[in-house]
């Protein structure tokens, strides 16, 4: 079972899953990162290129999805270092530092809440991320292309790639490719019929939306529709 809520911490969305049944999940990339707690330890997940498929790790898990490009100021790591990646807090901060927060997280009424009380205190020590970072994912996920959104923001291709590495992860056309992807997937899970959607949210046509859902997640979209069970997806 999924369950979600808007965060206190702008932009971002507290989450729990307690996955039912035995099979592998499927955690679908949507651009984001997250400060995950699972029996007992804190866990940082990275931005994914694919989907990314769990294993056995049945649950319960919580955890605190931040929005696009702010992980790495609270973290103090670039998002390309993390890139399809799960480590522990313990392999990014010193350990001392990990265990006076994971006593914070048991000390709440419940993991997602202390994760999130967490974050917020981390987000009033650190410096905001740049608010070009926003406006880059808002014009990638309109569908502006690269090039165009590189000349309206001012900062030119290269820079606007680099940017992109740090904060997201990746380059701009992987993450619009991320961002157009979940538009799709929220249009067909509303009964759009996949033709309709790949039209309006810029794919060439319904052949071209089913091989980038088939390239990013791993399934085919009418399987992946069905219920491939995805233990996360970007609300």
């Amino acid at each position: 079972m999924y369950a979600e809520r808007v965060s206190r911490l702008t932009g971002a969305v507290a989450w729990t899953s307690t996955p039912s049944g035995s099979g592998p999940g499927r955690v679908l990339p949507d651009g984001c990162m997250d400060l995950l707690w699972y029996d007992g330890r804190l866990l940082v997940a990275g931005p994914d290129t694919r989907a990314h498929v769990t294993e056995g790790a049945q649950g319960p898990w919580a955890g605190v999805r931040l929005y696009p490009g702010t992980a790495p100021a609270l973290l103090g790591v670039p998002a390309d270092a993390l890139r399809d990646r799960r480590v522990d807090l313990t392999d990014l901060w010193p350990v001392t530092r990990v265990r006076r927060l994971a006593a914070r997280v048991h000390a709440a009424p419940d993991p997602v809440t202390g994760l999130e009380e967490a974050a917020l205190s981390r987000a009033a020590e650190t410096e905001p991320p740049d608010p070009l970072l926003r406006r880059i994912v808002a014009a990638l996920d309109a569908g502006r292309p690269v090039a165009a959104t590189a000349d309206a923001l001012g900062i030119g291709a290269r820079a606007l790639h680099r940017r992109s590495l740090a904060a997201f992860g990746y380059g701009p056309k992987t993450l619009a490719r991320v961002l157009r992807l979940q538009r799709a997937l929220a249009l067909a899970r509303q009964g759009t019929p996949l033709a309709e959607t790949a039209a309006r949210t810029g794919f060439a046509d319904q052949a071209h939306l089913a091989r980038d859902v088939r390239d990013l997640t791993g399934l085919p979209p009418g399987e992946l529709l069905r219920g491939g069970r995805a233990l996360s997806d970007r609300p």
